[in-house]
């Protein structure tokens, strides 16, 4: 466990503190919440935390993956083990026409899969299952239009965002009144950075998926990124590319063909909390899926994404 001073357990009890809160208002004033779960780092603080609030009894609502065929092959063993291990109620939301017609990383370039694959899987999965608040992990540090959500954040009919439409949220009071249509996600982790959940994961001793921490593994560079070969049956390589073994690790995760990593040497968990005290790069700097900037996330969110 992470040895931290009396004022970082401080900030740490308070951002805890906060987030049970936020599900217990969450399973208190909504019929039919969700938990999402992605299976990083986020996710992982984010399933922990609903256990902490609900203890001893089970987390009342279902985890949901929204699962897209192309996560590294680690982060299933995680997901399923963890499934298993906590008796979680998981639903899996994959968009399995899109599937059948073979959409790929490859096939559509990192938008389309994504706005095919995530945002109509998730608009699917939320409305098969008639659920009315969807949690997720997403933080305000994470990029600028993620800066714009509140912890409550209202999503009209056909889950569109609007930012001019968020509730104010005074005093933890929480409007949960919905129309025809509408529905809610909510952040527990809105306030919290990326050194706040690895302080956690340290503290909590959380297990997380060892793409987190360098290893050999075989990449090739592809638009300024280093893109690991997690399925070389599947990988498509584009000319004159060629894999190669490099020391890298994963600040964020996703789909492989479109998550970039990053070389340098991190052994543990102790090491990637020493690297972001001294690094300031966003950690979604190698998501492909970002690479238009905020106006695509902004873009991505209006249309359903989370």
């Amino acid at each position: 466990m992470l040895s931290i001073d009396n004022e970082t357990s401080r900030v740490l009890d308070a951002l805890e503190a906060e987030a049970i809160w936020v599900f217990r208002e969450t399973a208190a004033a909504f019929e039919k919440p969700v938990l999402l779960y992605s299976i990083g780092k986020d996710s992982t603080v984010l399933l922990h935390l609903a256990r902490k609030a609900f203890h001893p009894g089970p987390i009342p609502f279902p985890v949901m993956h929204i699962d897209t065929g192309w996560k590294f092959r680690e982060m299933y063993e995680l997901r399923d083990r963890t499934a298993k291990e906590l008796g979680l109620d998981l639903r899996l939301a994959t968009n399995e026409e899109a599937r059948a017609q073979g959409v790929t990383p490859f096939s559509h370039g990192a938008q389309e899969f994504t706005r095919i694959m995530k945002t109509v899987a998730l608009r699917e999965g939320l409305d098969a299952g008639g659920f009315d608040i969807a949690v997720g992990g997403a933080r305000r540090d994470e990029e600028r239009s993620r800066a714009k959500e509140r912890i409550f954040s209202l999503r009209e009919a056909g889950h569109r965002w609007d930012p001019r439409n968020q509730r104010p949220e005074f005093w933890h009071t929480v409007n949960n009144a919905l129309t025809d249509g509408q529905t809610m996600r909510v952040f527990p982790l809105s306030n919290w950075s990326e050194l706040d959940v690895w302080r956690y994961v340290a503290r909590e001793n959380l297990e997380v998926v060892p793409l987190y921490f360098t290893q050999e593994r075989p990449v090739v560079e592809r638009q300024g990124a280093l893109i690991m070969v997690d399925d070389e049956e599947r990988m498509v390589y584009q000319d004159g590319e060629k894999s190669e073994m490099r020391r890298v690790r994963f600040r964020s995760l996703g789909d492989w063909p479109l998550s970039g990593a990053v070389e340098g040497e991190a052994a543990d968990v102790h090491d990637i909390i020493r690297d972001i005290e001294v690094n300031r790069q966003s950690e979604r700097a190698g998501r492909l899926i970002d690479g238009e900037g905020a106006q695509s996330m902004e873009r991505k969110k209006a249309e359903g994404y989370f």
